[in-house]
């Protein structure tokens, strides 16, 4: 059993938010430039960091015509270009009448009015999420119809929709239904929800969603033309996706859908990441299937979270790090504590989903308020080793948004063992000078350096020295240290073990 007060966690936590209301956090990394992302949250927020997630910027989306409301998903185009998906709340029309998509001007550092989908009359879209094909760079989107929201009239149905861009978000295919299985309207278990696209290894759209047939699978090999038409039912979702949480006033456990395009040895295998309680309403967990074949099989749930208790894992989000495999899951977790402190855990997978290494990655647990909204998930983004989790916390009835610095490139601490911890220098990039910060849990002989790409030795800047408990911040100057422009790595070291992070010289 872990003891929570030897808990260290190993990553940097940047806070991303500076108000006190936001929630249901979206995040992505450029692939073009990881050094460039942009998040967004409930109801309009956008937050954009042109150093890798260190400093941030804060703004808020409009769309005069349209509306913002809220379920912000943000996603990069072939081109490197951003999206933010949302509701609507429009001047002239209904509440969320329509699903939302604007386009960020890098030139200009703003928005476009946006266009729209799915509009239908005074039926609610709900609940949406977007994927790019990387060979077309077709945008592909579903979400949730609801005839009458929040109706309990068993006349009225939820449905899954689909629709598509082939010309960068300008225009958009008329919606049509992809879900022969409908649901109800009262926005729970019975309700059709959490539909996230995938794009296979050979342009096929693969969706799974939750609803009263557990979760279900749907495929198009045309590009979304056409689809099954009936729906696969690949697994019971026992608790249904509507979770009960201690502490939280509303929790699913929605599927998340992504494929491995990385080229490796699982290319082409879709995986379904979720949460569920199949054992008892007092223990939820995090699950991930997978399937090899298209969608026809599915394996047995392998349980993502590594914890011996019988304590709640929930808000799951997955990402996979397409230049080599990795699965990367986020999740709240309280394993540590017997009530309701909530700590964030980041679950790796090189093995293609068959085990996972569970870290401990946010540095304070917090406690969540049954009264106070966190809206319906986190999220998560992993480009080329760089991993960016991003969720929502609570400190005195104050939510925030944040993210971890996360480079698996150095490797993975083992974070219960080790009784240190290295934060990622500050700022990074930098051109003159930075900061090296750790922590020693107990008194230790240390050894900190830097150094090149080879693995050589650079700069020494402290020599096996005894050192007391307590956090350190050691200023590292290139007058002191003349080092050219480039990719170092600077490391932390006692006689049993070694913590190193990559850092970045800027020549401008």
């Amino acid at each position: 059993m872990l003891i929570a007060s030897a808990l260290v966690a190993q990553y940097q936590n940047v806070r991303i938010s500076p108000y006190g209301s936001a929630n249901e956090p979206s995040i992505c990394i450029n692939p073009k430039n990881p050094l460039e992302i942009m998040a967004g949250s409930n109801l309009n927020f956008v937050y954009y960091s042109q150093d890798g997630g260190y400093n941030w910027t804060t703004s808020t989306l409009q769309s005069p015509e349209y509306g913002v409301w809220g379920d912000p998903v943000i996603i990069t185009d072939t081109a490197g270009d951003f999206y933010y998906f949302h509701l609507s709340n429009p001047q002239v029309g209904n509440w969320i009448d329509r699903i939302v998509c604007q386009k960020y001007d890098r030139q200009t550092g703003s928005w476009s009015s946006g266009t729209y989908m799915g509009l239908n009359g005074e039926k609610a879209q709900d609940k949406e999420w977007a994927v790019v094909d990387q060979q077309t760079n077709t945008i592909y989107v579903t979400w949730t119809q609801f005839d009458s929201y929040g109706s309990i009239d068993p006349a009225c149905q939820s449905n899954i929709m689909f629709s598509k861009s082939t010309d960068a978000g300008l225009s958009w295919s008329p919606a049509m239904v992809i879900s022969s299985f409908y649901g109800d309207c009262i926005d729970s278990d019975n309700t059709t929800e959490g539909a996230v696209p995938a794009v296979g290894a050979n342009g096929e759209v693969y969706v799974v969603w939750s609803g009263p047939q557990g979760l279900v699978f749907n495929r198009s090999l045309d590009g979304g033309d056409t689809w099954l038409e009936q729906e696969l039912i690949i697994r019971p979702h026992i608790s249904g996706w509507d979770i009960s949480i201690p502490g939280i006033y509303r929790c699913n456990g929605m599927p998340v859908t992504l494929v491995d395009l990385s080229g490796g040895p699982n290319h082409g295998t879709i995986y379904v990441n979720y949460a569920d309680q199949p054992e008892s309403e007092d223990d939820t967990d995090i699950f991930l299937i997978k399937s090899t074949d298209g969608g026809n099989n599915w394996t047995e749930p392998v349980r993502v979270n590594d914890d011996p208790t019988n304590r709640h894992q929930f808000f799951t989000w997955m990402a996979i790090d397409q230049t080599n495999g990795y699965l990367y899951c986020v999740f709240y977790d309280r394993r540590n504590y017997p009530d309701n402190r909530t700590d964030v855990y980041l679950a790796v997978s090189s093995n293609g989903g068959e085990s996972f290494e569970n870290l401990l990655i946010s540095e304070s647990p917090f406690i969540p308020s049954e009264g106070v909204f966190f809206g319906d998930y986190n999220n998560i983004s992993a480009v080329n080793n760089v991993v960016r989790p991003i969720w929502t916390r609570m400190d005195n009835v104050t939510r925030s948004i944040w993210t971890a610095i996360i480079d698996m490139s150095v490797g993975i601490p083992q974070v219960d063992l080790i009784p240190f911890s290295l934060e990622q220098n500050y700022p990074n990039p930098f051109r003159l000078s930075t900061i090296f910060s750790f922590k020693l849990t107990e008194p230790q002989v240390i050894y900190l350096a830097v150094y090149d790409e080879f693995g050589r030795e650079v700069a020494t800047l402290i020599n096996n020295k005894h050192t007391a408990r307590g956090k350190y911040e050691i200023p590292f100057d290139l007058t002191s240290y003349p080092l050219a422009p480039g990719v170092y790595t600077f490391g932390l070291r006692t006689p049993e073990h070694l913590i190193k992070r990559k850092m970045i010289i800027s020549n401008n």
